[in-house]
């Protein structure tokens, strides 16, 4: 992001879904102190996790807490009420709970989606970055798939909008490190038994920090048209490297690909190729439909990747060593798996 964007969130109300998970947690101390809104609203479900994180802001009257579900379209529309921009986080993204759980997870990550475009076009928000991840790309789980089918929706809601001119963008990212149920925390709680459970020994992950994610919906924020996948280049590291970086005496225990679980993950496929930009810190897919992908407003300074390329886990050229990853742990320590 660009120093003239400082002011891009400056006195704006900005509304968070599911903003009591992780990426709140760190989006919002961030963008207040970085941009000064005038209101940040944390829309979500849970109660406890409001009156918890309530007490984090209980002296700062921007921050303020709406209960509702976004698969509720009628609460939506009353917590858009003067908003101007939305970060879309809300999702049920645990895997397995996805895949045993299927109608509850469309809910959510669909018909939640479907709500949201319509109740942010007829408030008139002008710009909405909707979070996705590397499991909606080529998909192989429910999750993956719903996320796919939700970033689908986002893109072309920017059609569907006609004349209220209401932008919608999507942000992909990787394995999130340290946050609640991911496998840094997961491992963490097992490293003094001695055993550490590993699907695949090949097996390969995105890596990237909560900071990260935050600067990614800036930048999607400051350069958005409308229409673009953000995706921001990280590392990659093999599970087995992680787990020694935790736990370095602990013997590794394969036990085998789980439902819904790959291999090695993908952010870009080979099919996107032909409409996907290469820029400093990230590479921006843009949509085929109405020829956006051909827009030099949308491309901007962007390079057009060779055809038939693909960024996956284990074709990266950038790779976390086990002391940066060490490193990051003793930094950030307290706060892992508590979000």
């Amino acid at each position: 992001m660009n120093d003239h964007d400082i002011h891009l969130l400056e006195g704006k109300t900005i509304l968070v879904t599911g903003g009591t998970g992780s990426f709140g947690h760190k989006f919002v101390p961030m963008t207040l102190k970085r941009f000064n809104p005038k209101k940040l609203i944390i829309y979500s479900r849970d109660e406890m996790k409001q009156w918890e994180m309530a007490k984090l802001f209980q002296n700062d009257e921007r921050v303020r807490f709406f209960i509702g579900d976004v698969r509720d379209r009628d609460r939506l529309y009353r917590a858009l009420d003067g908003v101007d921009h939305v970060v879309h986080a809300a999702a049920t993204k645990i895997v397995p709970t996805a895949e045993y759980n299927p109608f509850e997870c469309v809910k959510t990550n669909i018909n939640g989606a479907m709500n949201l475009i319509d109740a942010c076009i007829d408030k008139g928000v002008k710009r909405v970055v909707a979070l996705s991840t590397d499991k909606a790309s080529s998909p192989v789980n429910l999750y993956g798939a719903t996320k796919l089918a939700s970033d689908k929706l986002f893109v072309a809601g920017n059609s569907y909008s006609g004349a209220n001119k209401t932008r919608f963008s999507v942000v992909r990212y990787g394995n999130v490190m340290g946050s609640r149920g991911s496998v840094i925390p997961f491992f963490m709680s097992l490293a003094n038994d001695g055993v550490l459970p590993i699907t695949d020994e090949r097996m390969t992950r995105f890596m990237i920090s909560l900071e990260e994610a935050v600067e990614l919906v800036w930048t999607a924020f400051s350069d958005m048209v409308g229409g673009e996948i953000y995706v921001k280049k990280i590392p990659s590291m093999k599970v087995t490297e992680l787990a020694k970086t935790i736990a370095p005496k602990a013997r590794l225990e394969f036990v085998g690909i789980r439902p819904g679980e790959k291999l090695h993950e993908q952010m870009i496929g080979e099919e996107d190729s032909p409409s996907t930009f290469e820029y400093e810190g990230h590479f921006k897919i843009l949509p085929t439909i109405h020829s956006w992908n051909m827009d030099q407003k949308r491309i901007k300074n962007g390079k057009k990747v060779c055809d038939g390329f693909r960024y996956t886990s284990e074709n990266n050229s950038a790779w976390m060593t086990q002391s940066c990853l060490n490193s990051w742990i003793k930094q950030n320590y307290n706060a892992i798996g508590r979000l």
